[in-house]
């Protein structure tokens, strides 16, 4: 019996995901370590921080075992300026901000450590400035999940949780404007001009953006189709009524460029 579920990853999967993340705690009690999948958990000596997985941390926080350090981004400064240079700022008009390096690559705000790379953000290939998120963390690839599940259980870790919770839901709102506002991007890549570009988008972004850009690609996909099958009924139609003096090698040459 077949399951009627979306195509692609569900938000409560993305979320359960998220639950890997990595967050730091200030343990309240002694706790003994632990010997998990994702590896070993030393023991919890107050007030030593400890770093955890999320789901850990959530349930040391329930159970008043720990508070919660929160990131560096989840903090009221650093989602102002990504929200204001984001809805404000002409270079970012469609683009999002640069994400966190991985693990062992330097900044993508460091220009001296990337002297050759050409990163672009922005769907029609523009280079925005980065500078302007100088002194401001990225936003994580599983931001809008870790920051909803602080602000639903940690609320009382958080500075200013009411203010962190307004700007999350602003900056969600233009981030997903920006994804649904990109016909013509979408246009190009479904009659094969190139991709789309979407480095610096979040994971449930993604997730909830999915069925919206597949459906539109493959709609514009079906019509650029029919457009191109009428084209060649008409040329077959001239040809047949002796109004085509084109030849063949054009019709070939012509199928190419499509």
């Amino acid at each position: 019996m077949a399951f009627h579920l979306p195509r692609g990853v569900t938000a409560s999967e993305i979320a359960f995901l998220a639950e890997m993340e990595t967050v730091t705690i200030v343990p309240r009690q002694r706790l003994e370590g632990l010997e998990l999948l994702g590896g070993p958990i030393e023991p919890l000596l107050p007030p030593r921080r400890a770093s955890l997985p999320l789901w850990l941390a959530l349930l040391l926080k329930r159970q008043r075992r720990a508070n919660i350090i929160p990131p560096t981004w989840l903090h009221p400064e650093p989602l102002a300026l990504i929200l204001e240079v984001e809805s404000q700022h002409q270079d970012y008009k469609n683009a999002f901000s640069p994400p966190p390096p991985l693990p062992g690559q330097p900044s993508i705000l460091d220009r001296d450590a990337l002297p050759s790379a050409r990163p672009q953000y922005t769907p029609d290939g523009n280079r925005p400035d980065r500078d302007l998120f100088a002194g401001s963390p990225s936003l994580p690839f599983h931001w809008v999940e870790v920051g909803n599940l602080l602000l639903d259980a940690a609320s009382n870790d958080l500075v200013d949780p009411d203010q962190i919770r307004r700007l999350l839901k602003d900056l969600r709102e233009v981030r997903m404007a920006k994804m649904r506002s990109g016909v013509d991007v979408l246009d190009a890549a479904a009659t094969g001009g190139g991709g789309v570009a979407l480095t610096g988008v979040g994971s449930m972004e993604l997730g909830e953006e999915r069925g919206f850009v597949t459906g539109v690609v493959d709609g514009l996909r079906r019509i650029g189709s029919s457009k191109e099958q009428a084209r060649r009924e008409r040329m077959a139609e001239q040809r047949a009524n002796g109004g085509y003096d084109g030849t063949q090698a054009d019709d070939e040459e012509d199928y190419m460029e499509f």
